[in-house]
């Protein structure tokens, strides 16, 4: 007799959890969408821009070859995207793999992105805004439990923008930002300058002219700088523009790459700049 108020407080206190883990998630949809509209704003009047192959006069070969494969003559430059993925996740490099979905919203000018991932277990947001670069993990999507933010947040996210540039190539071609410089036949340096802060990948190109790889120092938390590498495959086509579809990035410790994400790109728009 003793236990039926014993489970109905059990099953209330559940109940609670529930709820109130929906309605954190529930707030950090709202919050996204609110903030990626904002973003989108500063992107309505983009660029005019098309693309032309007399552009690439003077750029290293590798980098020659990369757009003349991935652009068409005429293309107009992309101003924005957003994407869905799925994937895995790795929270520590030492932990398991864990699924995670993903949406990321990118502008070309000015230079900025929000992506929010969602696990069974927490929500992260990464983003770069107005110059500014943070990260935000809520436990449950409720309860805060790492914030990032600073000078060394500000480079990683803008090199993360970059690193991420092959779903906007147009982003990558050389104008007042972005320059490119030789290094052999297969790679060259990328560098991108954008409100007070100067960042550079070495970009790796694969026998069929894509953008396989691409390598930088970036900070691991707030205090040490480590190699960092973003991988991409499986191009295709999507409107038009022949984009990477798989992407994974990986930190190198002591000489070991150690991947800590790979996402797969379920949905891509460049001309439907809202939130999902």
């Amino acid at each position: 007799m003793r236990k039926k108020p014993f489970l109905l407080l059990t099953a209330a206190a559940l109940a609670t959890s529930v709820l109130g883990i929906l309605l954190a998630r529930a707030r950090a949809a709202r919050r996204l969408r609110r903030d990626v509209a904002q973003l989108f704003r500063q992107a309505a009047n983009g660029s005019t821009q098309v693309y032309h192959e007399t552009q690439l006069a003077g750029l290293p070969a590798p980098v020659q070859r990369y757009f003349r494969h991935v652009l068409t003559e005429g293309q107009p430059y992309l101003r924005g995207l957003r994407l869905r993925h799925g994937g895995q996740f790795k929270t520590d490099l030492a932990k398991d793999w864990i699924a995670i979905a993903g949406e990321q919203y990118v502008t070309a000018d000015p230079p900025g992105f929000i992506w929010q991932g969602t696990t069974r277990q927490f929500i992260v947001r990464d983003e770069y805004v107005a110059g500014r670069g943070s990260l935000t993990v809520r436990l449950l999507g409720a309860v805060p439990i790492v914030r990032g933010a600073g000078p060394h947040y500000d480079q990683g996210e803008l090199q993360r923008w970059l690193a991420e540039s092959p779903w906007m190539p147009t982003n990558l071609l050389p104008g007042r930002r972005v320059s490119w410089t030789a290094i052999d036949d297969q790679s060259a340096r990328l560098t991108l300058a954008f409100a007070g802060t100067t960042v550079a990948l070495v970009v790796r190109f694969n026998d069929r002219d894509e953008i396989e790889e691409c390598e930088t120092q970036r900070y691991f938390g707030d205090a040490q700088l480590l190699p960092w590498v973003g991988r991409f495959g499986h191009y295709q086509v999507r409107h038009g523009v022949l984009i990477p579809t798989e992407a994974e990035a990986s930190w190198v410790v002591d000489g070991q790459r150690q991947p800590y994400a790979r996402f797969t790109v379920q949905v891509l728009d460049y001309e439907t700049l809202r939130p999902f």
